[in-house]
């Protein structure tokens, strides 16, 4: 295979985007040859392989080619699996042949600069391979233009304070409706956005996310998927925030763990005793007697009947039922009569 650029990353070669960053990150602050005055020549070859390394196995394409083929396969005669290729790529017909991939590295400045968000980190110093040893007249080094102490500021695996920046949140609201959020459900959301190769170049995929509602989640409750907005050269993609919203319900209302619901009933009904049918948020009949005289106030308590809570399913609200009494417009002289012989006897 040549050049082994998942040895020189150390990493496996199942490793994730999120482990090469790192390893790069890591590799490229340890051999930029700024930091090592004293073995120039050594960082120099060690820092533009880091380089190379990680511009192969970043971009998908690339790195299937040397998954496939090797280094021999990227710099070679090796046919594509395909024909177009971004950045750093290029496809050409050799006579009557098939199309030919073709790798030529780019220069590890920009890459390093494209890392860390610096336009032009080393001053006027010209591309054309590392060059990092030629740095003579009017050419700055990387430490000179920030400050001597740029690579001891930081630790190991942080980012650079001049780092790239974070794009803003991206927030959607995720409508559900009492029953999804009395019982649990999962949602799936399929998002368009678009992904960056390692030159920059931009593409539109989709994905599916799988949002799990847990039982008793109430509205504003906000799930968040880290980094998956646009991604765009020197910016750290958006998280993606959904923030639950709860639909009307037609029978019942939520106050806070409670479930209530009001239920219209004659003065008679009232008076004399009524029965509580209602069918609950996840399909069980309750039939609650109350034999009482309902006043306009009153307000029959169901214990454990309400919402779920979330930190501890074992605890349940309670079911509030409130009435809406229909007293009658008007009585006759007879009905006062008898109301009165009654009531006041």
């Amino acid at each position: 295979m040549g050049v082994d650029y998942y040895k020189i990353l150390q990493v496996d070669k199942n490793a994730k985007d999120d482990d090469l960053k790192k390893a790069y990150r890591k590799l490229a602050m340890k051999w930029h040859p700024d930091k090592n005055p004293n073995n120039k020549k050594e960082a120099e070859a060690k820092f533009k392989q880091i380089s190379e390394a990680y511009e192969v196995l970043s971009d998908p394409q690339k790195r299937a080619i040397y998954d496939q083929y090797g280094e021999e396969g990227l710099k070679g005669q090796v046919p594509p699996p395909d024909a177009g290729g971004p950045g750093g790529a290029t496809f050409f017909q050799t006579g009557d042949g098939p199309n030919v991939f073709r790798f030529n590295p780019r220069n590890a400045n920009d890459i390093f600069a494209e890392f860390f968000g610096f336009s032009n980190p080393f001053g006027g110093m010209g591309g054309g391979g590392v060059g990092m040893g030629g740095m003579k007249g009017g050419s700055r080094s990387f430490g000179s233009m920030f400050g001597d102490d740029i690579f001891t500021s930081f630790g190991e695996g942080r980012p650079m304070s001049q780092g790239p920046r974070k794009a803003p949140p991206i927030e959607n609201t995720l409508p559900c409706s009492l029953e999804e959020l009395y019982k649990g459900t999962t949602k799936k959301m399929k998002i368009s956005r678009e992904i960056a190769d390692a030159s920059g170049k931009t593409l539109p995929i989709e994905e599916i996310l799988t949002i799990d509602i847990k039982p008793g989640w109430k509205k504003g409750t906000k799930i968040t998927f880290p980094e998956k907005g646009n991604e765009q050269p020197n910016v750290i993609p958006a998280d993606l925030v959904f923030i639950i919203d709860e639909k009307p319900h037609p029978i019942f209302t939520r106050e806070g763990n409670d479930l209530v619901v009001s239920q219209k009933i004659s003065l008679a009904e009232a008076l004399t005793g009524y029965t509580v049918h209602l069918t609950t948020l996840d399909g069980r009949s309750l039939t609650i007697p109350i034999n009482g005289v309902i006043h306009p106030s009153y307000e029959e308590v169901v214990p454990r009947e309400g919402m779920p809570m979330p930190k501890d399913m074992s605890k349940r609200g309670n079911l509030r039922i409130k009435f809406n009494i229909k007293f009658p417009t008007r009585l006759t002289a007879e009905q006062k009569a008898g109301i009165k012989k009654l009531l006041w006897a």
